[in-house]
């Protein structure tokens, strides 16, 4: 399936209000495609800048969030080092994370010199993975064409702080993600604070999208019954006045 027929499929069965963006690893970006606009405070700060338009972000553009560059899969050098090194200690000391945490945060593997951004529709390459915003109720359709609100299934990923980890545990896992996001995603991005992180791994998402479109019909059935008993109930425990 193209790039923009995936994107007008998901926007359309979720109701999107912001446009679903992709990001591909890789060490070369296409011919003509352009640095980031400027330089971002964190990793996740190019999700955002990635709905204007498609760009390549070197390994070096993502350093001012060493959390992030470590999940990206990104070499540090000793400085960034150093500084992970201190945020970590500040997060264990003000109890933000605890100390076994810190090495089982999940990082991209292989790394990559970079990665190419862009809206999924515009995104010239396959998606490694697609990220999108979720309220709690397009969280709701999304749960269950994962996959993960069945009770024959184990409990799958939903992630946490770090936000940022949803993209490398989807990616190895092969499944989609959600996170509940964490105080740097929503600092940096500015996303409403209403609003969750998905994360789908490209080579999922053309089943993703049959799986939903089943999950929308079957939602709406549900929809339909609920309300008709709603008013068969109400009409029912009327009480006539005198």
């Amino acid at each position: 399936m193209s790039n923009p027929t995936a994107a007008q499929r998901l926007t359309a069965a979720l109701a999107l209000d912001l446009p679903p963006v992709a990001l591909t690893f890789t060490d070369t970006p296409p011919d003509g495609v352009a640095g980031p606009a400027h330089e971002v405070t964190s990793a996740c700060a190019f999700w955002r800048m990635a709905e204007q338009g498609v760009f390549y972000a070197p390994a070096d553009a993502h350093n001012n969030c060493p959390i992030g560059a470590m999940v990206m899969g990104f070499p540090l050098t000793d400085a960034l080092q150093t500084q992970l090194g201190e945020l970590v200690t500040s997060m264990c000391e003000c109890t933000y994370l605890n100390p076994e945490e810190g090495d089982k945060i999940p990082g991209v593997q292989p790394s990559a010199a970079g990665i190419l951004y862009g809206p999924l529709a515009d995104l010239p390459t396959p998606p490694q993975v697609v990220l999108f915003w979720l309220t709690p109720r397009q969280a709701m359709i999304y749960n269950e064409a994962a996959g993960t609100a069945s009770w024959a299934q184990p409990n799958i990923l939903s992630t946490g702080r770090p936000a940022c980890a949803a993209l490398p545990s989807a990616i190895s896992s092969g499944n989609p993600t959600v996170s509940w996001g964490c105080m740097g995603m929503r600092t940096f991005t500015e996303i409403a604070d209403d609003r969750l992180l998905a994360a789908v791994p490209g080579p999922r998402l053309d089943s993703f999208l049959d799986d939903l479109d089943r999950v929308v019909a079957a939602n709406q059935t549900m929809k339909d019954f609920y309300e008709g008993k709603k008013a068969a109930l109400t009409a029912a425990l009327t009480v006539p006045t005198s």
